[in-house]
């Protein structure tokens, strides 16, 4: 523990990663996998003296990795972490770029190195790269962008103009921006109040594919996928699930 009583800092958990590396590619599928590589990715490339771009990175890599099973030792360190815990440091993007170039590396048993995203030299996100890597190689896209969803025009005419920050926006190199439906009311109406709030906390604007993983993943504390429980639950417990997430609790 940290001092006042906080949970344990995020150095630990990338260097248990890097311990079990081979029983998480085992339990992720290949979606999965892929997407924990990009979000270690933007963790390595994070300058390592802005403490603010280090954390929300590895709340990414934490968002990653809460698909691996309750009983695995990784899994279990996730939630013992908190980002309000001491500032994480240079260790953290060192440890991250140790571990991207780990599971980059070929697997003699497949057949194949997993391709590592990349920012492109427009200034590309790493998330958008890994997008773009898919469509070159003709694989699917991401799995979320199949989820019912809006185009930009549409989300700009629900919000009587440009869609706030807040909003979940994922890139789709076939069709442009989306902005995942559950976001809006049926039928019409703006975003729901309780969405903005807890994608804020989720830092959508800066992690769109972990705050969309969120939403739609199910949530044994909530009891389904919390998009699915919009309008039925509270506002407040909602909230309370994604705090609970972001502060590790």
């Amino acid at each position: 523990m940290n001092e006042e009583g906080r949970g344990p800092s995020a150095e630990p958990l990338l260097a248990l990663i890097g311990e079990h590396l081979e029983s998480i590619r085992t339990a992720l599928d290949d979606e999965e996998h892929a997407l924990l590589l990009t979000r270690l990715t933007a963790l390595a490339e994070a300058p390592p003296d802005d403490t603010m771009a280090v954390r929300r990175a590895l709340q990414g890599v934490r968002l990653a990795l809460r698909p691996l099973p309750f009983g695995h030792p990784v899994r279990a360190a996730v939630d013992g972490v908190r980002l309000t815990a001491a500032p994480p440091g240079p260790a953290a993007v060192t440890e991250a770029l140790a571990l991207v170039s780990l599971m980059a590396a070929p697997d003699p048993a497949d057949a194949g190195p997993v391709p590592v995203p990349v920012p492109g030299p427009d200034g590309t996100s790493a998330t958008e790269a890994a997008g773009a890597v898919e469509a070159a190689d003709g694989r699917a896209p991401d799995p979320l962008l199949r989820e019912p969803a809006l185009s930009a025009a549409e989300a700009a005419a629900r919000c009587g103009g440009a869609p706030p920050p807040e909003l979940i926006r994922l890139p789709d190199p076939a069709n442009g921006d989306r902005y995942p439906q559950f976001q809006f009311p049926s039928g019409c109406g703006t975003p729901h109040p309780v969405v903005l709030e807890v994608n804020r906390l989720l830092l959508a604007d800066i992690d769109p594919l972990g705050a969309a993983s969120w939403w739609l993943g199910t949530n044994t504390w909530l009891g389904g996928s919390p998009a699915s429980l919009l309008g039925l639950l509270p506002d407040h417990e909602l909230v309370g699930a994604a705090t609970a997430l972001v502060e590790g609790e």
